[in-house]
């Protein structure tokens, strides 16, 4: 398969996991969303060799990570190294939604191309103030 789509919506309701990896067959990385209800407590884990990236997509979360805790609003990232135990929750009195993407071994440097010749000067210029 080269691509896939489908929608949070799609991959479940309620609380608890909505495995992205495993329903688009992504097979790079580890990427899940994360729902949680209202006054959840998360838990404390940490990972073998898995750093993760934690984004909010909706609501907030409480993070605590090596005696600090930190609120993160929607927009809000935290990124983690695998053996580091840390543990999110939801004391707010709405759902949190959560984007979480783990991997190991690094980054994979800059490596695409245009297909369109004509894109090249407009990338170039994309995001540029």
């Amino acid at each position: 398969m080269t691509h896939a789509f489908s929608s949070l919506d799609e991959l479940g309701d309620g609380a608890g996991f909505r495995k992205v990896r495993g329903a688009l067959g992504v097979t790079a990385f580890g990427v899940n969303a994360v729902v949680y209800p209202p006054h959840f407590e998360g838990f404390h884990h940490y990972h073998d060799t898995q750093d993760e990236l934690y984004f909010v997509h909706r609501g907030r979360v409480q993070v605590e990570v090596e005696g600090e805790t930190r609120d993160l609003d929607e927009g809000g990232l935290f990124h983690v190294t695998s053996t580091t135990p840390r543990k999110v929750s939801n004391p707010f009195d709405e759902e949190a939604v959560l984007f979480v993407v783990g991997g190991c071994n690094g980054y994979v440097e800059r490596d695409g191309h245009m297909v369109d010749p004509a894109d090249i000067e407009r990338r170039a210029a994309f995001g540029k103030r």
